[in-house]
This record gives structure tokens, C-alpha cells and sequence, in this order.
């Protein structure tokens, strides 16, 4: 018998890098079921004209997600402006494309401390902050990277797989509590993250609007592994009871090995947007 979706109404959630992509379509997403969202970015104006572009109270700030104390301060005044935080999502995120002999430590430093650091200190808030009340739902953000790879990306890849271990520890640490957790496995997506990075075959490019819908579905019906699209359960699942060998074949026959192979000039303007995510703790880290 299939459960009864819950209503999200009247709820305050949180979304980091909401301002933009997958965070901006899943604050959209959220206010119409009537969820109040903090949307916080690096992009403090973003922030704001995306919350006012919601129409129903909606905050947006700045956020550097990797001033760890400055988070901690942004989620006080969400819970002191709108009440207690009932959905986090650990949003935001970036990725460089290069190979990792090439990889300078401030791209690797800045992957780390924004795709895993910073969720660590998300999801520890929002324990700290739901576990009381018995009531609250966390949400990450990985990628199909989380669970497979791909050459041109092995620092992301390593931090997604960070992301999905963190919250499989998490969920069962939070097991009986009322506190869900989930977390979010987008292939590539049409957003401007992925710009210039070759096509997967046999996996169409996601919506930042369909990975939103199915984000809200796992709030609404609670679910762990939230896979987008779906069809990327069955590939990743069955090729982990198949010989190495034929994976690593059906995974070049996916195009996944022309991921090093992107676009540069196409990808220009996300890099250097995303290089200018130095992490607040990046002359301690270097």
C-alpha cells in the first residue's frame, strides 16, 4: 500500500546555493506547496531577488557555506525570522573539470570545502537543531558521480562519494528519531555546472525542475536514495553485480570517458565563477 504524501505547508526549509540551478528550482518547487525558504548563496542579491521572486515571505542572504561560524550565524536568524527548520538542503556545490595530476590545490581545496565540508556542517546543524523535536528533514545533494566516475573529475567524484557515505552514516545514526535524511543523485543536468561536459549516452540531460519534483516527492513520501532521473537506479545498481570489467565497458560505452574532453570555451564562465568561491579557510588549508 503506497503512504500517504505529507503536506509541506506552513513548513520552513533552508537551501544553500538556492539562487541559482537545482537549489533555485527546488525553492520554486517548495513554495508552491507552500514551504517558506531561507535561500542563502554567495551571491547575496541573487539570494534576495530569488526569495522576492517567490511571493510568500520567502528570505534570501548571503552565505558563504564555508565560514563555518557565519553559517551557523545564517541558520539562527532563519529560525529567528521564520521558526524552527523543518527541511535543510545542502545544495550548494561546485565542480572543476581537469585531470588530477593537473589539479591545483585551490581547486581541489575549494571542492572540498564547499561539496564536503560544508555538508558536514549542515547536516550537523540541522541534527543539532531538528533531533530535539523529534521532526526534521535533511537533505544532500550528491550526483551520479557519487556512485560511479568518470576521468576529468576524480576530485568532484571524490567528494560526492563523501556526500552519499556521510549520509548513509547520518540516516543511521538519526534511525527512530523522526529526523529523515535523503540524498539527491542528478546525472548531468541542464544547468551551468555541467557546461561544455560531453553528453552521457542513453542519459538525457535532467531539468533542474524535474530534479526539483523529485526531491519534493522523497519530502513528501520520505525516501532515502532519490535518483535523477530514475532510470540511473537501475544502471548503477545492476552494474554493481557484474565483473569490472564489463561496468567499466558499458561506462565507456556511456561516453563517460570523454568527460575530459569538454568544452573549455564553452565551460569558461562557470570556472571562473566558481573560482571565486575561495573557501573562507583557504590560506589555513594551503
Amino acid at each position: 500500500m503506497s503512504k500517504t504524501p505529507r503536506s509541506l505547508s506552513g513548513k520552513v526549509a533552508v537551501v544553500t546555493g538556492g539562487a541559482r540551478g537545482i537549489g533555485l528550482a527546488l525553492s520554486q518547487a517548495l513554495a508552491r506547496e507552500g514551504v517558506v525558504v531561507a535561500i542563502g548563496d554567495l551571491d547575496g542579491t541573487a539570494a534576495e531577488a530569488a526569495a522576492t521572486s517567490l511571493h510568500n515571505g520567502s528570505l534570501g542572504l548571503a552565505l558563504d557555506v564555508t565560514d563555518r561560524p557565519a553559517f551557523t550565524a545564517f541558520l539562527d536568524e532563519v529560525e529567528q525570522r521564520l521558526g524552527p527548520i523543518d527541511i535543510l538542503v545542502n545544495n550548494a556545490g561546485i565542480m572543476h573539470v581537469t585531470p588530477l595530476e593537473d589539479e591545483d590545490e585551490a581547486s581541489i581545496s575549494r571542492q572540498l570545502e564547499i561539496n564536503v565540508r560544508a555538508v558536514i556542517h549542515g547536516t550537523q546543524e540541522a541534527m543539532r537543531r531538528m533531533r530535539p523535536r523529534n521532526t526534521g528533514h535533511i537533505v544532500n545533494v550528491a550526483s551520479l558521480a557519487g556512485r560511479a566516475a568518470a576521468p576529468g573529475l576524480a576530485t568532484y567524484c571524490a567528494t560526492k562519494h563523501a556526500v552519499i557515505g556521510l549520509s548513509e552514516a547520518v540516516r543511521a545514526e538519526l534511525r527512530g528519531t523522526g529526523v529523515e535524511v535523503s540524498v539527491v543523485m542528478p546525472g548531468f543536468a541542464k544547468t551551468e555546472l555541467a557546461a561544455g561536459v560531453p553528453d552521457l549516452r542513453g542519459v538525457p540531460r535532467i531539468s533542474p525542475e524535474d530534479i526539483a519534483a523529485l526531491t519534493v516527492d522523497a519530502l513528501k513520501v520520505p525516501k532515502f536514495d532519490v535518483w535523477a532521473p530514475k532510470r540511473l537506479a537501475g544502471v548503477i545498481w545492476t552494474g554493481a553485480v557484474v565483473p569490472r570489467r564489463v561496468r567499466e565497458a558499458v561506462s565507456r560505452a556511456m561516453n563517460s570517458n570523454h568527460v575530459k574532453d569538454t568544452d573549455a570555451t564553452a565551460r569558461a564562465a562557470y570556472e571562473a565563477r566558481a573560482a571565486q568561491s575561495a573557501p573562507a579557510q583557504e590560506e589555513e588549508l594551503v
